[in-house]
């Protein structure tokens, strides 16, 4: 039996097609590290592709494509399973819980510091996260990662800002001064990253360097395979 995995992420409700169009490349690029496996992608946000991945696969596990494990993950996922009648798969950890990812961003953070010749204690490193002013999950995954940010790296200050919840991305990045990166925690390009952390920015009169969002790292279809096969 060829075994088979689904990455589900958000999408984009108001324009879903491309977000679609880059999940299947991701899914594309996460099958070349998975020989014999099949690998499908779709977005909760897209109408009926969730089903219609699910329907192309053998008892798939899930890999949520997901930055935390809130409502989406806890009551979102699992109903829209059991409406396509595919209840009682096996889901695994959201990328952004994962030990690899916060690994991936304490990378990212420092080879971009080097890139620029600056010191990590002559760094100030800004992390644009969603957030919630429903949930407490989504703020709780942003601080796991800042806390490994905390743990093992000298950044001279390390600051996380949320989009939909206290402190402001704009509140975290004003003073941030010319030496200064901002790494989205976000899967893709999406509607956040390209609308509301650039106007954040520009709002704090931030004048370092918004860096790409971590979901976007060319080692994340490695990433997500190596879990795919590790799972139980």
């Amino acid at each position: 039996m060829t075994r088979s995995a689904l990455i589900v992420a958000h999408g984009q409700p108001s324009d879903p097609e491309p977000a679609e169009a880059e999940m299947a490349q991701l899914a594309q690029s996460v099958a070349l590290h998975l020989p014999g496996w099949q690998v499908r992608a779709a977005t909760l946000a897209a109408p009926g592709a969730l089903k219609s991945a699910l329907d192309a696969l053998d008892n798939p596990v899930v890999f949520p494509f997901f930055m935390a494990d809130g409502w989406f993950i806890r009551t979102l996922l699992p109903k829209r399973l059991s409406e396509s009648g595919h209840e009682g798969l096996p889901v695994l950890t959201p990328f952004g819980l994962l030990i690899e990812t916060r690994s991936l961003a304490i990378r990212t953070a420092r080879m971009a510091a080097a890139e620029r010749n600056w010191g990590e204690a002559d760094t100030t490193l800004i992390l644009a996260a969603h957030g919630s002013g429903r949930s407490p999950y989504p703020a709780e995954a942003a601080r796991t990662i800042e806390d490994a940010f905390t743990a093992g790296t000298g950044f001279a200050s390390i600051r996380t800002g949320f989009i939909e919840e206290e402190p402001s991305l704009a509140h975290a990045a004003r003073d941030a001064g010319d030496k200064s990166l901002c790494l989205p925690l976000f899967v893709a390009r999406w509607g956040h990253v390209i609308g509301d952390i650039p106007e954040a920015l520009e709002t704090a009169g931030f004048t370092g360097h918004l860096l790409d969002p971590i979901g976007t790292h060319p080692e994340v279809p490695a990433l997500i395979a190596k879990t795919i096969l590790d799972a139980p």
